[in-house]
């Protein structure tokens, strides 16, 4: 028979488990609580066979475990989170004004906690099935939610305002699409010899190397020849862009740089305005998701083959242009745009 952990010891343990292994957390390693001698050096043996989970995901976990689980629920027996506990945890994260989507999301932990727990055939322990009407999860409505984005004119304002080297990220934001992780953990070899292909393979999270954000985020990406030209005057070994020493850039170092423009955005509102452009250029759908890195929407393009045609691609890249100059100078092109929301 499985132990009787509350929430919160389950969650206490898994994070010993997690400092011992290194800090490589895998998705079912909460699973791993319910062994009948839940010793950690028997933990540690089994998980390395798991489904890794990247750094950011394990963050975005212990802050909803610390700020609003362990607090208000930590103490239960796992067996008993139920709906109704559930329902009262949800009912304190609306009543203090958390968004719908952090709701759902706080939620989605518990759900992983109670479920994680299974036995040696691999079933739940404890099954549930949970009543979203009952529990009040909120409905996300995607319209709603806050979506900065850049306007033309912000964007040359930010570039005139930046030393080189985040001019040279920020055009590249601009220019490409890339996440702001993507782009810090760009190095020299990830560019063709003339700059206008880039390898994306890997991103920065709070200064570590991870990969991507999914499967379809490992891409290649063509570059006008107008950033193409400012990036061969950048190349270098190691990270393009990195501090003293080598390393990477903090995203949130960054941020700063960027909102000391006066201009109070994120980084996607970067990738907004690059989607927006090359849907005004009439970019082919397929072509599109390719260089945002997105996920196929239809099965044909799944079959489409136009992003392996590296000519077709070229060609397109030239005839969309970027959209602004990389100068000191503002943007080439005043067209107003119509932003889109892009995950």
């Amino acid at each position: 028979m499985p132990p009787f952990l509350s929430l919160g010891e389950a969650i206490f343990l898994v994070e010993e488990i997690y400092t011992q292994a290194g800090g490589k957390a895998n998705y079912n390693m909460l699973s791993r609580i319910f062994d009948n001698s839940p010793s950690s050096s028997s933990f540690t043996k089994k998980i390395a066979w798991l489904k890794p989970v990247k750094p950011a995901t394990i963050c975005g976990w212990r802050q909803a475990l610390h700020a609003w689980i362990l607090p208000n629920i930590g103490d239960k027996p796992i067996a008993d989170v139920s709906n109704g506990v559930l329902r009262g945890l949800v009912t304190k994260m609306v009543a203090a004004g958390l968004s719908p989507k952090t709701i759902v999301n706080y939620s989605q932990v518990v759900k992983l906690v109670v479920a994680s727990a299974v036995n040696d055939e691999g079933d739940q322990i404890y099954p549930r099935k949970w009543n979203h009407d009952f529990i009040g999860i909120p409905l996300v409505q995607k319209e709603r939610q806050h979506r900065p984005t850049v306007t033309e004119t912000e964007l040359g304002e930010i570039l005139a305002d930046v030393s080189e080297r985040y001019r040279i990220l920020f055009a590249l934001l601009a220019g490409t699409g890339l996440r702001i992780g993507e782009a810090l953990g760009l190095k020299g070899s990830d560019l063709s010899s003339n700059c206008r292909t880039i390898h994306v393979q890997r991103s920065i999270w709070r200064g570590q190397e991870q990969s991507p954000k999914t499967a379809n985020a490992v891409r290649f990406v063509d570059v006008p020849e107008e950033l193409a030209a400012v990036l061969r005057s950048h190349v270098k070994q190691g990270y393009l862009f990195s501090t003293s020493k080598g390393r990477p850039l903090q995203s949130r170092n960054v941020l700063r740089v960027l909102h000391g423009t006066g201009k109070r955005i994120g980084f996607h509102a970067f990738r907004r305005f690059r989607l927006t452009w090359l849907r005004k250029q009439g970019v082919p759908s397929d072509l599109e998701r390719c260089w945002m890195g997105h996920a196929s929407k239809e099965i044909g393009d799944i079959y489409s083959k136009l992003k392996d045609d590296v000519e077709y691609r070229r060609e397109w890249c030239k005839r969309a242009g970027l959209g602004f100059s990389v100068g000191l100078f503002g943007l080439q092109n005043k067209a107003t745009l119509r932003i889109v929301r892009v995950a």
